[in-house]
């Protein structure tokens, strides 16, 4: 596992240590933010690995116990999030280390943010909506540090958390700016022991980000070009790491590109999200995987409006064909990749696309699509993507 990409310290849009072997230096990172017991969350599957093992020895070699929250769903809820309230403060946890893929990073700082509220705040009045968020109390929000073990959502560098709510199925989007890491730990050696198909799924997740981020309408030129080198990092790395899931360097490129994905889309989502948010909640399927099943019908469906912005991403990328050529680069990835064909090899099926359009249209992704999006058309797209 040898490896020549240097260790570099970034602090857009936070303080980013990034490098091969940098979680033995997670208790330095937590105690520099005052921490001294922290609760680390992860997901059921990373608690019993040897990644989590080590970050937990670090953390006891320092004195700050070994303390571990891991009943996390892969799309986290209410439930999910109140039995992490309840541990976090019966143990008397001072803050939160976020380990993990989306999910846990989701997890985690939904627990730091809601663990001291008032009874009286619920998670959903926080929803990214408006100015929701100053209905909380910042000052009680935990301090939260990242570990990212996958290359995918980015959440690693966001305000923001998706939890579902287990009642209606709706996936919502609670914003806090505080929910920022204060600082994010980027060691592409944590990723090297994810399945193949979480590669795959995380890696076009990323891609996902930066392509919708760079066809949106809004005016954002440090979100553009941070999108299109984001894009150029997938197409050339998702590759090898598939095939090669112990080359670091290929690693590297994938996590900066994960985290690239996250700071663009400030710039806006659009169509692919829209429609994933609804089949991630009612299915229960992998974001990144559902993202890239829709990808070539949600491009085709926006071509009129992109086609000149994605002739000049082809141009980048050194793909020939403009925006066919474009298209088939992103067939080709899924195919590498093994991605299922359309949503019914996914599980989908035709009798709940009405509410799924319904519930597609309702998505705040949808204000970042090229071309308005409304139930009719929705609608069609999802035929479409059958």
């Amino acid at each position: 596992m040898s490896h020549s990409v240097p260790n570099r310290n970034w602090s857009y849009p936070t303080a980013i240590k990034f490098g091969v072997g940098r979680i033995a230096e997670l208790a330095e990172h937590a105690a520099s933010i005052g921490l001294k017991k922290p609760l680390l969350v992860t997901d059921k599957a990373l608690a019993s690995l040897p990644i989590t093992a080590q970050a937990l020895d670090v953390l006891d070699k320092a004195g700050m116990g070994r303390a571990v929250f891991s009943d996390v769903d892969p799309n986290p809820n209410e439930g999910n999030m109140a039995a992490g309230i309840a541990v976090y403060l019966a143990g008397g946890h001072d803050g939160v280390i976020c380990f993990g893929g989306g999910s846990a990073l989701d997890l985690g700082k939904m627990v730091a943010l809601m663990a001291h509220q008032r009874a009286d705040l619920s998670v959903w009045d926080l929803e990214d909506i408006d100015d929701w968020y100053t209905r909380a109390d910042g000052a009680k929000i935990a301090p939260i540090i990242a570990v990212p073990t996958t290359a995918g959502t980015g959440s690693e560098v966001g305000r923001a958390g998706v939890l579902t709510n287990s009642a209606t199925h709706k996936k919502k989007i609670i914003f806090h700016p505080k929910l920022m890491p204060a600082v994010t730990i980027c060691d592409p050696a944590l990723t090297v022991g994810m399945p193949r198909f979480i590669t795959a799924g995380t890696g076009m997740d990323a891609l996902a980000h930066c392509l919708e981020a760079y066809c949106s309408p809004f005016y954002h030129p440090m979100s553009q070009g941070i999108a299109l080198e984001g894009m150029r990092l997938v197409f050339e790395n998702l590759p090898k790491v598939y095939a090669n899931p112990n080359d670091l360097d290929a690693r590297a490129h994938m996590m900066s590109a994960a985290a690239m994905g996250a700071v663009a889309f400030q710039k806006g989502l659009g169509a692919i999200h829209s429609l994933s948010h609804p089949i991630g909640a009612v299915y229960n399927t992998h974001h990144g995987t559902t993202n890239a099943v829709v990808m070539p019908m949600v491009l085709d469906f926006n071509r009129a409006a992109i086609e000149d912005r994605i002739n000049a991403a082809a141009a980048y990328l050194g793909i020939a064909g403009g925006f066919d050529g474009f298209r088939a680069a992103v067939m080709d990835l899924r195919a590498i990749l093994a991605i299922p064909a359309n949503l019914t090899a996914m599980g989908v099926q035709a009798d709940r696309l009405d509410d799924l359009a319904a519930m597609a249209l309702e998505d705040p992704s949808c204000g970042g699509n090229p071309v308005a999006l409304t139930l009719a058309n929705l609608r069609g797209l999802f035929d479409a993507c059958m």
